[in-house]
């Protein structure tokens, strides 16, 4: 099924994207400012970014909802990775081996970020925006509010909030203008802020 939203096309996604969506949310978050401070090192991140992402493109694909936009051509352009967390929803498989593997001399890191994320996640049920990313060159077009728009509005029919964090200012001003709202703010050793927004559903 597809959806016309505003020239764009979104889509949900199936396992045969994995690649395909692995490297777009690799290309727009892997110089971002978590991403920097979990691993400092330019190449070193640049390298192991595709396989740290994909655990959790692969976990969203089988565990969750995933959209996608193309623009005219029909390559993606934006992605969303939602977990509805109404239910139980396992680990990713093997999570701390691949986790260790991908992330090299950044793994005591990556454990810090998944030990604050999961302290401030908030236990009611509600549907989590784990990772939204809009390829660079194609961003500031509608790509991220498009997709935003597309899971609120069926969380607003629903009754579902929706939560996430944003890791940079930008990131969340878009937020708060799509009906987020700043719970809390992690502050990570020597590390960037990441502010935990939660949107109640709307009428």
């Amino acid at each position: 099924m597809t959806y016309a939203i505003q020239e764009l096309v979104i889509r949900h996604v199936s396992p045969f994207d994995t690649e395909e969506i692995t490297t777009l949310v690799a290309e727009a978050m892997w110089d971002g400012p978590v991403a920097r401070w979990m691993q400092p090192d330019m190449l070193v991140r640049r390298r192991n970014s595709p396989r740290y992402f994909e655990i959790f493109v692969e976990h969203a694909l089988q565990h969750g909802e995933v959209y996608s936009t193309a623009d005219a051509d029909g390559r993606m352009s934006g992605v969303a990775l939602w977990f509805p967390l109404t239910a139980m929803i396992p680990a990713p498989v093997d999570y701390e081996r691949r986790l260790k593997e991908a992330s090299d001399t950044a793994f005591d890191r990556c454990q810090q970020l998944d030990a604050a994320l999961d302290e401030h996640h908030p236990l009611e049920p509600h549907h989590y925006l784990a990772f939204m990313a809009v390829r660079p060159g194609q961003q500031n077009r509608g790509i991220g509010s498009a997709l935003l728009d597309r899971h609120h509005a069926r969380l607003d029919r629903a009754g579902l909030p929706a939560y996430l964090e944003a890791n940079d200012p930008r990131n969340r001003d878009l937020y708060l203008r799509h009906g987020y709202q700043v719970r809390s703010v992690i502050e990570l050793p020597d590390g960037p802020p990441l502010w935990c927004m939660w949107r109640s559903p709307m009428a």
